[in-house]
């Protein structure tokens, strides 16, 4: 660092190199006068106001600014009493992409007068974590306290995580992780016991118009058609960030065409095909998967489609929908209508030859099928309760009338010399014959519903239980004769 004085109006030259150099600017800002440093930082600020992105030079200054949460900043709601009472908690910030997570973050930070340090985890380590460390101890030593944004924390492993517990339990500084991924999944339980967690919303229609009002205004000279304002609100899909990013591609291409009224066919060309994408490993994926699975097992087919449609254009792999469209067949519909798992593997076989769009089709109305399917869970509750119940019971012998028996020995032993061939019966049934362990009680896992085929399947059950009972009567009577 240089630094030249010509009478009040003093140049400071500062040059950065190599790790760390985030946390040397920060050093170096916080010891110049507060003055100075806000009429540089003003000074610079304006100087690159063009080049600044939209959503930067929007950024909040207030949490009355702030648009959208009011769940979590209206009156008497958690965070605003965070911010009005001035005492700092560690918190998780969870939420979709462009709700405003930084800007909370800075804005907390601003309302305790805490220094803030700020992480990205997907391009930090460990040693960016010591130094955060270092720093906060610095800015104590000088009687300051610190805040500490993890931006996508849920991106850091454990031992990375871990690193924050002691300086968070100390108070060292205040935690505060982002992350778009459920925090009960992705955070360790012993740094989420020590942090509060806030959901964030994505911004609705009206939170989006208001924003787009504010950045219009920003820009200055444009103006939307109804149609293009809602297009544009609909390309952002509830991100605030996203919005901006997208209007300002319009402006660009408006100022190029030289246009100030966009319409449809303006916005159009500016935007590419905007597809509503998510991370298939993440939330809004399984919460749209489950959406279409609850929606077939509520006999819903227009919901089904709705969904099923909903992941395709934000995009799912159409392979992967096949194979949970045939689980729902065996889940929800099982026996009360077997043609269903065969419909559904015939339209997985009819995209795999077909491919994209058209053999999307067959899935879709294979989902129509399974809505419409009478419902039966009871194949798969049996299957389930058969699988807890060896998972705890003990290891039990297969009884000697139902063992193979084929060696000499075995038969002299006794293997299978009782077994009862079922076709050998009347009506092709063994009636009383036993086939569970010995001491092992009837545990009746499969209750079939009266609904479809399995009301048939239930019909037959019990005929064949009042066989087993009048053959149990009849050899109880001739051993008492």
């Amino acid at each position: 660092m240089a630094g030249a004085g010509r009478g009040p109006r003093a140049v400071i030259m500062i040059r950065f190199r190599g790790r760390g150099r985030a946390f040397v600017k920060r050093e170096i800002i916080a010891a110049i006068h507060p003055t100075a440093s806000t009429c540089i930082a003003q000074h610079m600020f304006e100087e690159n106001r063009g080049i600044v992105p939209l959503a930067e030079r929007l950024r909040p200054r207030t949490i009355d600014d702030v648009i959208g949460q009011k769940h979590l900043l209206g009156q008497a709601k958690p965070l605003r009493v965070a911010f009005e009472s001035g005492e700092a908690h560690s918190m998780i910030l969870w939420g979709p992409p462009g709700v405003g997570k930084t800007t909370l973050a800075r804005l907390m930070a601003d309302a305790f007068h805490a220094q803030f340090i700020s992480l990205s985890a997907v391009l930090s380590g460990v040693k960016d974590i010591r130094e955060a460390v270092e720093t906060a101890q610095i800015h104590r030593a000088n009687g300051h306290q610190t805040l500490v944004f993890v931006d996508e924390v849920h991106r850091f492993n454990k031992s990375q995580q871990d690193a924050f517990l002691p300086h968070v339990e100390s108070g060292l500084f205040v935690f505060v992780g982002a992350t778009t991924e459920n925090p009960s999944f992705e955070v360790n339980s012993a740094l989420l016991s020590r942090a509060a967690v806030y959901v964030l919303k994505s911004l609705d229609a009206d939170e989006l118009k208001e924003l787009l009002e504010r950045a219009t205004k920003e820009l200055g000279g444009l103006t939307f058609t109804d149609e293009a304002r809602d297009a544009l609100i609909g390309s952002a899909d509830g991100d605030g960030r996203k919005l901006l990013n997208n209007l300002e591609i319009v402006a660009r291409a408006a100022a190029q065409q030289k246009q100030t009224d966009v319409d449809g066919a303006l916005l159009g060309s500016a935007l590419a095909e905007n597809l509503r994408r998510f991370d298939k490993g993440g939330d809004a994926f399984y919460d749209q998967i489950s959406a279409l699975h609850k929606s077939v097992r509520g006999s819903n087919p227009d919901a089904a489609l709705y969904w099923f449609c909903r992941m395709l254009d934000g995009g799912a792999d159409p392979r992967y929908m096949a194979r949970r469209i045939v689980r729902m067949a065996w889940e929800d519909i099982g026996l009360a209508d077997p043609r269903a798992a065969r419909i559904t593997l015939d339209a997985a076989e009819t995209y795999e030859r077909l491919g994209s769009p058209e053999g999307e089709l067959a899935l879709a109305q294979a989902l129509i099928y399974l809505a419409v399917a009478p419902k039966s869970n009871a194949g798969y509750n049996a299957y389930n309760e058969a699988r807890r119940f060896v998972g705890k019971d003990q290891s039990r012998g297969v009884p000697v009338h139902l063992r193979n028996a084929p060696t000499k020995l075995m038969k002299e032993l006794g293997y299978g010399h009782e077994y009862r061939y079922a076709h050998d019966e009347p009506d092709a049934y063994a009636a009383g014959e036993t086939y569970l362990p010995d001491g092992m009680r009837d545990p009746t896992w499969y209750k079939p519903t009266p609904r479809g085929l399995e009301g048939k399947i239930g019909e037959k059950l019990a005929r064949l239980a009042e066989l087993d009972d009048a053959w149990r009567r009849e050899h109880r009577d001739d051993k008492k004769r």
